[in-house]
């Protein structure tokens, strides 16, 4: 009822619609509308798995690999933006994200599990790339963090409600897993089709170049950004399982966790935005890193489950924090650049995705703490190179080792 009031009074009220029709707010939107689908995959993932298709681990395997190859391979949306503009590509991939989730629940075998996946996962690395360059893009620099923060805090707000709309299909209304894929799925589907009605087609301020591009003087933000991606593995893969092998969390108590971390990142993430603009990149990465060192440390160490619990909560609150490499890249880059680099960094991003899991897997049958310890290391790394963050970083003021390499 009030939502139709309030899309009447806008209709009335010409001025109040073209301040609602802006370039942030089809992103929060977007940001918003991605976890509806997304979250209710994630979330009914392995259990659909086991009961309705049977899945050995060697299926779930296979199956999380099929996942993460359109990420490793993210850096091919420059070619289609040969023939599509990013605002829409967009949302079409919104759309194909959507799609997959829908269909999954019809096709409850390996084989089609592997195809609505793809499907998913193409849509939803793309989104994640294309999100990132029109941000950079749109958002100005003086405050691009606090937008973003915003987008983050979005997205936390938008997964609780997924989070809640499976409990209520799957334990109130007694929907099979076929109903919730089809609702979770729609409604990003609907989502990204109104606002392709809704909002009218943007200006790029600065044409895109159509080609693969990797700079020398864009190195640290690489660096940075494959360290990132190690970190996101270590938490994914290792934090969770450790909750579950060494201190028996049931599913309840796991997504306990969940709603948790995405209560707090609906108050942490925007202010985390605004004091990247207050203290800079380099100060917001170095707590971040140094917090990092700490936490991962501690999962090597830890004995108690409620103490690891809290560990698990600020793990998943410094993932606002990288904001800070996005801002850091968009003030030093060619803003022609921005679209390529974004592909570029999501598949540098995606290289940890597919060796850390592997590698660490063999070395969790050895000894979990080391894992944990690697990780600490590996923060240790990030930690060295945040340092070489500019104070005022900008175009020739790349990096705190020199003035800049030349454009390459």
């Amino acid at each position: 009822m009030w939502y139709g009031v309030y899309c009447r009074s806008l209709c009335r009220s010409p001025a109040m619609l073209e301040r609602f029709r802006r370039p942030e707010i089809l992103l929060l939107v977007l940001a918003a509308s991605m976890p509806l689908s997304f979250s209710v995959w994630n979330t009914l993932l392995n259990n659909f798995v086991v009961a309705k298709a049977s899945f050995t681990g060697a299926d779930i395997g296979l199956l999380q690999s099929v996942r993460e190859i359109p990420g490793f391979l993210a850096f091919t949306v420059i070619f289609v933006l040969l023939l599509i503009r990013e605002q829409r590509l967009a949302l079409l991939s919104l759309v194909a994200t959507g799609v997959g989730v829908m269909l999954t629940g019809f096709f409850p075998s390996l084989t089609g599990l592997l195809l609505t996946t793809l499907l998913m996962s193409i849509g939803f690395h793309f989104y994640e790339t294309l999100q990132t360059s029109l941000a950079l893009q749109w958002f100005p620099k003086k405050n691009s963090a606090i937008w973003m923060g915003r987008m983050a805090a979005a997205g936390s707000f938008t997964a609780l409600l997924a989070y809640g709309l499976v409990w209520g299909l799957m334990n109130l209304a007694n929907l099979d897993y076929t109903w919730v894929y089809l609702i979770g799925g729609g409604t990003t589907v609907v989502i990204a089709l109104i606002a392709w009605i809704l909002f009218p087609q943007f200006p790029q301020p600065h044409s895109q170049r159509k080609q693969l591009i990797l700079r020398k003087r864009y190195w640290l933000y690489y660096a940075l950004t494959m360290m990132s991606g190690a970190r996101r593995q270590i938490f994914i893969v290792f934090a969770g399982f450790l909750m579950v092998e060494k201190f028996g969390y049931s599913v309840g108590e796991i997504a306990a966790l969940y709603t948790a971390n995405h209560l707090l990142n609906l108050y942490i993430a925007p202010k985390i935005g605004q004091f990247i603009v207050r203290f800079g990149e380099r100060r917001i990465l170095t707590l971040e890193y140094v917090g990092l060192v700490l936490v991962f440390t501690g999962y090597a160490l830890v004995e108690s489950a409620m103490l690891a619990a809290v560990l698990y909560i600020i793990d998943h609150l410094f993932f606002s924090m990288a904001i800070a490499i996005k801002t850091y890249f968009q003030k030093i880059v060619d803003d022609r650049d921005i679209a390529s680099s974004a592909g570029v960094s999501f598949t540098i991003n995606h290289i940890a995705a597919v060796v850390i899991p592997v590698l660490f897997g063999l070395l969790w049958l050895t000894s979990p703490a080391m894992v944990f310890f690697a990780g600490s290391l590996m923060a240790l790394v990030s930690l060295g190179l945040a340092q070489l963050v500019p104070e005022q970083p900008g175009p020739g003021n790349e990096s705190r080792l020199g003035q800049g390499m030349a454009a390459i």
